[in-house]
């Protein structure tokens, strides 16, 4: 269904970028509730060059993007920690690939800080990696725990996105 014939459902695509597992969420929401349509990984071969890797990112979130139709794509801001400076530069690479789908099908994105994303879903912009996923899974109705950190991620950035556009936070 496009954008413009969907009824007031907004649809998020939520993206965890990296290199060897990019997560990805798809959350939808009328105003006040929101559900998972769908949630996972991109997972990148191992043992394939740079630019392969590159390419199947690119391949799956066009796909991901061609069967779900969001309205806004949101993801994390790169950091940068001095001691793991090629970390954020690999990051960066992936995250320009999201990008460009984004550019190539006219869909805002939108980033949002580490620190915003935690306080967002748990108050505490400085909340552990564990408290952000039980918070996720509590928001979301989930029955179980996320398996992936990855997935976790991408649903908390849906989710930030999510409570920036009902003006929470």
């Amino acid at each position: 269904m496009s954008r413009a014939t969907r009824e007031s459902a907004m649809i998020i695509l939520g993206i965890d970028p990296g290199l060897h597992i990019t997560g990805y969420s798809i959350l939808e929401s009328n105003g006040r509730d929101t559900r998972v349509i769908e949630a996972g990984i991109i997972r990148t071969a191992t043992n394939d060059d740079f630019e392969k890797k590159l390419k199947e990112i690119y391949t799956e979130t066009e796909h991901i993007i061609s069967q779900f139709n969001p309205d806004y794509i949101a993801v994390e801001e790169l950091y940068s920690h001095y001691a793991h400076p090629r970390t954020a530069i690999i990051m960066g690479h992936a995250r320009g690939i999201v990008f460009l789908q984004a550019a190539r099908n006219a869909i805002p994105v939108v980033s949002y800080a580490a620190t915003r994303i935690k306080k967002s879903l748990t108050g505490n912009g400085r909340a552990t990696k564990r408290q952000v996923q039980k918070m996720v899974t509590s928001l979301l109705n989930l029955k179980d725990d996320l398996y992936s950190a990855d997935t976790a991620d991408a649903l908390a950035v849906a989710l930030c996105h999510h409570n920036a556009m009902l003006g929470k936070r």
